[in-house]
Parts: C-alpha cells; sequence; structure tokens
C-alpha cells in the first residue's frame, strides 16, 4: 500500500491509481491545490503494484543523450506557435502519418490543463506550447497500453516524472512506444493558476491563453490570454506577468519538483526536448529570435525519430546546452517563503503573489545597497 508521509515523495503521476488492480485508489486535491492519492483500506490486498510502479520510489539511473541537436521546423508558423523550434509538432506528425496515436497536454475548458489522446494532425495542435501549469493525467497510461496493445504506434508526452510514471506502469518495453519528455522548471499549483485567472478576467470568459506568445520574439515572450466579448486582450511580458514572476521565484511548485526523481535522464524517455535558450552564443546562423529547440535523444528509437522528420538540425554540445538550460539536469531550490506564501495564499488568494514577491525582493534590495556601500566606502 502506497503511503505518503512527505508532499515531496508523490510528483502526482497517477501510476499507482491506474495500475491498482482493485481499483482503490483515488486522487485528491490537498490545501495547495495538487493531486495525491488516497487508499480505501478496506479494499486494498498489498499486492504491492502501487509501490512498484511509483517514479518516486524506484528512481531511475541518470543517463546522458547519445546525440543532441539545435533544431527548428521549416515551416516557421508552426514554430511561431510552437514554445521553442517546433520539433515536437514534426515528430508527433510523422507519428500521425503512420496511423499512429499521440497522447500529451491540452488545455480543458476552464483552462486547466490535462492529457489527451489524439490521432488526427488538427488534433496535436492543442498539444503544441507550453502549459506552466501541472496537468491532470488522468487515465492516459491505461490509453497508452490500451492502444499499444491494439497494435498501434503511440507518441507519449509529458513532463520527466510523467513519462517514468508510464514507463513504471508498462513494466516492459513496447516497440511501438516513443516517449518524449519536456524539461521542466517545475510544475506550478492548478489552484495558483485558477486563482490568477479569476483575478485578470474578473468574470469574463476566457477565449485562449498564450504562455509563449512570440510577437515580440521568443527571448522576451508574453503571456497572452483574450477574452470573449473581444474587448480586452491581456499581453504582459513574462518577467512582468505575476504568475510568471511566483512560477519562476518557485514560489508555488510542487513539493516534488525541488528534488524531482526524474530529471537528468532518469525518466527512461526515447527524448528530451527543451528550449536551446543561448543559442545565439553557441550558433549565431540558426538564431533568428523565433525560436530554436534542443533535441537530445537517449535511445536509437528516439535518434530516429529527430533524424528522420525534416528538422532542419545542427548537432550540439550537450553539457554546453545544459550550461545554458540548467533545468534540464538540476532542481530548484525551495524558497523559505514557500510555507508562509501558501498560509497567506488560503486567507487571501491570489494578491498573496505581490506580497510575496515584495518581500522577496527587499533583502536583495538590502544586498544591492550594502554592496554598493561598500564599494562606495573603499573608493571614498
Amino acid at each position: 500500500m502506497i503511503k505518503i508521509t512527505q508532499k515531496k515523495d508523490c510528483c502526482g503521476c497517477e501510476a499507482c491509481r491506474q495500475v491498482c488492480p482493485r481499483q482503490c485508489i483515488t486522487m485528491a486535491s490537498d490545501a495547495e491545490g495538487f493531486l495525491y492519492p488516497v487508499v480505501d483500506s478496506s479494499k486494498c490486498v498489498d499486492c504491492g503494484m502501487c509501490e512498484k510502479v511509483c517514479p518516486v520510489i524506484s528512481k531511475g539511473d541518470a543517463r546522458r543523450p547519445i546525440k543532441a541537436f539545435a533544431a527548428k521546423h521549416g515551416d516557421e508558423q508552426v514554430r511561431m506557435g510552437s514554445s521553442s523550434g517546433g520539433a515536437f509538432t514534426a515528430i508527433a506528425k510523422s507519428v500521425i502519418a503512420r496511423q499512429g496515436v499521440v497522447i500529451g497536454a491540452a488545455f480543458d475548458s476552464h483552462w486547466g490543463v490535462e492529457h489527451r489522446c489524439a490521432d488526427t494532425i488538427d488534433g496535436i495542435t492543442s498539444f503544441r506550447g507550453s502549459k506552466y501549469v501541472q496537468s491532470r493525467i488522468g487515465d492516459a497510461f491505461l490509453s497508452v497500453r490500451r492502444e499499444l496493445d491494439a497494435g498501434k504506434e503511440v507518441l507519449f508526452s509529458g513532463t520527466p516524472c510523467q513519462v517514468s510514471g508510464l514507463k513504471k506502469f508498462l513494466r516492459k518495453d513496447y516497440p511501438g512506444l516513443l516517449t518524449v519528455e519536456v524539461t521542466c522548471h517545475g510544475a506550478p499549483s492548478p489552484m495558483v493558476w485558477q486563482g490568477y485567472l479569476s483575478s485578470v478576467s474578473k468574470g469574463r470568459k476566457i477565449e485562449s491563453v498564450v504562455f509563449r506568445d512570440k510577437s515580440s520574439g521568443w527571448r522576451r515572450y508574453n503571456v497572452k490570454i483574450s477574452f470573449e466579448d473581444g474587448e480586452r486582450t491581456i499581453c504582459t511580458f513574462f518577467e512582468k506577468n505575476l504568475f510568471m514572476q511566483g512560477f519562476l521565484r518557485n514560489i508555488y511548485l510542487r513539493p516534488s519538483c525541488y528534488a524531482c526523481p526524474a530529471k537528468s535522464g532518469k525518466s527512461g524517455s526515447d527524448i528530451a526536448l527543451a528550449d536551446f535558450w543561448g543559442i545565439e552564443k553557441v550558433n549565431q546562423h540558426i538564431d533568428d529570435d523565433k525560436g530554436v529547440s534542443l533535441a537530445m535523444a537517449y535511445t536509437q528509437k528516439g535518434l530516429k525519430a529527430i533524424e528522420e522528420v525534416g528538422l532542419s538540425l545542427v548537432e550540439a554540445d550537450f553539457d554546453e546546452a545544459c550550461r545554458l538550460n540548467p533545468a534540464i539536469e538540476h532542481s530548484v531550490d525551495e524558497p523559505e517563503c514557500r510555507s508562509r506564501f501558501f498560509l497567506d495564499y488560503e486567507l487571501n488568494g491570489f494578491s498573496a503573489v505581490e506580497r510575496t514577491l515584495r518581500k522577496m525582493r527587499k533583502p536583495l534590495l538590502r544586498r544591492i545597497l550594502g554592496k554598493m556601500a561598500r564599494i562606495i566606502g573603499i573608493r571614498s
């Protein structure tokens, strides 16, 4: 029987729930808005399957990719609608072209995020682009197994911990399965995300959400929210957007994200995709500020998938790419203010984000002023 005594020991992949033969595990949201397994002990037969598939209990080994590439899709419109270089779309389209199935993360009707299944080109467009909130896996792992057992080729895309959970859930290798992990800074609270949407929508119905709008460039992307009334569109530079500020300062990430069990290739994925941040320092010839993917092949299957889908590829130095995008291998630090933030949020809602950020800036300002005072003192 799986028992979560510390919140950091569960990444929310739902592998335990889906593998349970007695269906005695449900997922319940905690006070921070994250889902955790709850076991009905009256039905549990202590088969131990839930523990065997847990990616936190059974961590994989760290791996390095066979090859890494700077990658760009040939269709500029696809690239502009993607988070980085459009590599995922090219790989997913090739699977669809072979009558396969793609399972990935998409917005639901309330702008939360859930995993869905698609078997058409139009269907995979909703999987394109970043969603900075933890997705609900639902029965996606069961769907993957069902499609594979039916002889279908399947591409599964998710965060490293979700890919790890799927691989352990399946318990065997499937030649028809291609797994693609998306490099993850961390999974923000769905509750805080909904609080943000409520604070900006003010009752209006949201028409679209784009976390990575590139109208002002890939590096200086905007968060863009449009409303059905057409009166006003919120479009803010990501470093000025309150939700993104809190996310990037690691205030409301899932506890397991501060010690991710699946980074550094531990997920067992065939491919890892990331933004190739700093490409302008590495190869100015392919940088046009419209997005470049870092595509990393961890298996021969993954390498073949990257090389045969028509992407523009330039081989890259993996160590240099990791230095420019440390989230590939390293978890973020948990801020000291995290627990205080959620107490404030419980009482005051999303306004707690701005107060927490303001408090976090004060020590930084004091350090800057102190350094300036020392410099002035030395020079005088």
